[in-house]
């Protein structure tokens, strides 16, 4: 059997935490490894567990849940963070997508739901709503223009498939080559086109017409 996914949770309300881990104890691909009660709290225990993916609220005293996604950044922790607010506006979600998040789900979000959330991020996927897409995609206008000629054929393979969702496995799979390559192409290609994440690739690719 495989591991269990490792989840950590980061939100100021216990009630949310107390009804997060309840739900996900019952899953038995998930693990709650640990709790945190704002952004600075959880960048420590995501450096200290290591999770596989981090439940992040956004709006929290302290260090928030954008500034701590740049700081998990910074670190390189390769955890991959989902958002659960129960903010809707462009303005809250956005910054935090910008800033590395891997998707985002509400607080009211079905439980079966955010336990197929969780599974997706792990997997490599970007959760993105269409209208929250199109607010990306309209802030990246100017990010890698003109920068795509730079990339070899095999680099724009690979583009397509990040932005068809495909994690690193997956491409390596489609294409016959090594997760190892597939992750030397990612970076060549994110250097190239001067972009931060999978998440700014994805959408240049949409944007730009080399998605599939």
């Amino acid at each position: 059997m495989a591991e269990p996914i490792k989840v950590l949770l980061v939100d100021d309300h216990q009630v949310v935490r107390r009804g997060l881990r309840t739900f996900l104890e019952v899953q038995d691909d998930i693990e709650v490894v640990g709790e945190a009660a704002d952004g600075a709290e959880g960048v420590d225990r995501a450096e200290e567990l290591r999770p596989d993916v981090v439940l992040m609220d956004v709006k929290m005293p302290g260090m928030d849940g954008v500034d701590a996604l740049r700081r998990l950044r910074e670190l390189a922790n390769p955890a991959r963070v989902l958002i659960v607010t129960s903010f809707t506006e462009q303005r809250t979600v956005v910054p935090a997508l910008r800033a590395g998040a891997a998707g985002y789900v509400y607080k009211d979000v079905d439980p079966d739901a955010l336990a197929g959330a969780i599974r997706s991020v792990h997997a490599g996927h970007i959760l993105l709503q269409p209208e929250v897409a199109g607010a990306l995609l309209s802030q990246e206008t100017n990010s890698g223009q003109g920068r795509g000629g730079s990339l070899t054929e095999r680099e724009r393979e690979v583009l397509g498939l990040i932005a068809d969702g495909r994690s690193n496995r997956e491409i390596a799979r489609a294409l016959v080559l090594s997760e190892k390559t597939v992750k030397t192409h990612v970076s060549n290609i994110l250097m190239k086109l001067d972009l931060a994440d999978r998440t700014q690739a994805a959408l240049w690719a949409v944007r730009h017409g080399a998605a599939g």
